[in-house]
């Protein structure tokens, strides 16, 4: 019987959504190197910080050669942050990675090599915020956190409200429902939560969800509401031809695989375009990602 969670009375329902779920995710879950039972705190960290904006199929090969070379922060940290970047390859953002090695550098300092498992020192770390602090917490300590990704957020507007997809930024009532229909035992939490997960990225995905076989389909306000159509505020899809990110990646790339400096002239046979190319350029400087001397471009050392 499906059963409405959109109130502040969730007792019974919890206990019917909780269990579906999990034992859905104990046959379904798929074997990632961060989810296994070797990966460390760093480990998570480093991939959660790849995983932003980018797919599981891109990141496995980057973070499994990244683990390898760099198995410790202190390993990265003793890196030049040019190495970074070159290891990032094409996950995009390069940003990550300088914030990746800037954080490693603070975890020696502060923490003695050692991920730490404080909230609040691990949102002072470079590139961790909300959610990659609650990640950390949640997948690398066993805690009881909400983590609100994505796909978890758009699972729970659809069980919960009847909704086909999540406010465009988390409320406070979205993290308020995401705390209570967390189970009580913290190693269960944290199971839940990259169950959510999980459901979230292979059924009840944005575009096509294969709502026969979730998990929590009778109990889903969305599914029993006959699927309403999204009636937000428009949400635009990020464009990439002829973008500014689709300079910038060139230029990295030209960069990323020179064997040392690259000319002015050389980045123009990356980007034709004078003065697209000439903005992107002062952005990558700006951003540290790219340093000039003597007229020419590299990586940062």
């Amino acid at each position: 019987m499906a059963r409405s969670l959109a109130g502040r009375h969730y007792d019974a329902a919890v206990s019917a959504l909780h269990e579906p779920l999990l034992q859905w995710y104990d046959s379904h879950a798929r074997d990632l190197p961060w989810r296994r039972a070797t990966a460390t705190p760093w480990g998570v960290l480093v991939s959660e910080l790849m995983l932003q904006q980018t797919p599981v199929a891109r990141v496995v090969p980057v973070y499994d050669a990244w683990l390898s070379r760099w198995p410790r922060p202190a390993d990265l940290a003793r890196e030049t942050a040019g190495e970074a970047i070159r290891a990032w390859g094409r996950l995009g953002y390069p940003r990550r990675a300088i914030r990746l090695h800037a954080a490693a550098g603070v975890i020696v300092r502060e923490h003695a090599g050692e991920v730490p498992d404080d909230e609040d020192a691990l949102r002072a770390l470079p590139g961790v915020g909300d959610y990659t602090a609650s990640a950390v917490l949640a997948f690398a300590f066993g805690r009881r956190t909400a983590v609100l990704d994505t796909n978890v957020r758009r699972v729970l507007a659809r069980v919960v409200t009847g909704s086909e997809l999540p406010p465009a930024a988390v409320t406070v009532a979205e993290r308020a429902v995401a705390v209570d229909l967390l189970p009580q035992d913290e190693p269960t939490a944290a199971t839940w939560s990259v169950a959510l997960m999980e459901l979230g990225a292979l059924v009840c995905t944005a575009s096509a969800p294969r709502c026969d076989g979730c998990p929590l389909r009778d109990d889903c306000a969305w599914h029993t509401a006959g699927h309403p159509a999204y009636d937000g505020p428009p949400r635009r899809g990020q464009a990439w031809a002829g973008t500014d990110r689709q300079c910038r990646g060139r230029l990295m790339a030209l960069a990323r695989e020179a064997d040392g400096p690259v000319s002015g002239r050389g980045l123009a046979r990356a980007w034709p375009h004078a003065d697209q190319r000439d903005r992107c350029l002062a952005s990558l400087l700006a951003d540290g990602l790219l340093v000039r001397s003597a007229g020419c471009y590299a990586l940062p050392a």
